[in-house]
């Protein structure tokens, strides 16, 4: 069975905003689950590249599928709409990045499906509107061989992840600052009340913390 592992650093009061996070030690506990498959939603991964100064031009050298560590996990996305289209090579060419898998649905838009077969980027449907997550994490699990998926991801994606019960373990980095009331909690839109139990503290220099729980 797949283990999928939800994972962000968020601030003493759950905020996923509003602070800097110590983005080194975020993806050292990343790297400590030696996961096949990083699941990161279309929305964190554009915010991101627009937090860097933006996408760089696109080059022929980007369109074939690159040649990189196999022990590297491949990045995937759900993005039913399209909204990567033209910023995908940003991710190809990241160092931490084996390659892109994006995760589209019966109704997404043509020109961006064409857009990623010329580029030579896996695809999968996995539903007829939305992704359904079940089955993409089925069809990605037997396709990739993937034992491990961490998801390190918004608050969107995080929520239906552990609405539908799909979690195996949720991982916190927790930073030493408090948000306020500009605060953009991981958990606010979970529709009930979940049981979870510590199974992993680690305690960083600076007030940085590392809780895993995993649900009752």
């Amino acid at each position: 069975m797949t283990k999928v592992i939800l994972h962000n650093s968020i601030s003493i009061d759950g905020s996923l905003t509003g602070f800097e996070p110590n983005m080194g030690l975020h993806y050292n506990v990343v790297g400590s689950y030696k996961p096949q498959l990083y699941l990161v939603g279309s929305n964190t991964v554009r915010t991101g590249i627009e937090m860097i100064g933006g996408v760089p031009a696109e080059e022929k050298s980007d369109f074939p599928k690159p040649k990189k560590d196999a022990s590297l996990s491949y990045w995937v996305i759900p993005d039913t709409k399209g909204k990567l289209k033209g910023m995908l090579h940003y991710c190809r060419r990241y160092e931490f990045c084996k390659d892109v898998i994006v995760l589209i649905s019966e109704r997404t838009p043509k020109d961006y499906v064409n857009y990623l077969k010329e580029r030579n980027y896996d695809y999968l449907v996995v539903g007829e509107d939305e992704v359904i997550l079940p089955n993409a994490l089925s069809v990605l699990s037997e396709k990739y061989a993937a034992s491990r998926i961490v998801a390190d991801t918004g608050r969107i994606l995080s929520n239906l992840l552990i609405e539908q019960g799909l979690v195996s373990e949720v991982s916190l980095l927790i930073h030493p600052v408090v948000v306020g009331c500009k605060s953009y909690n991981m958990f606010s839109n979970l529709s009930r009340t979940l049981n979870f139990k510590l199974s992993t503290k680690k305690v960083f220099p600076n007030g940085y913390v590392w809780l895993v729980y995993k649900p009752q």
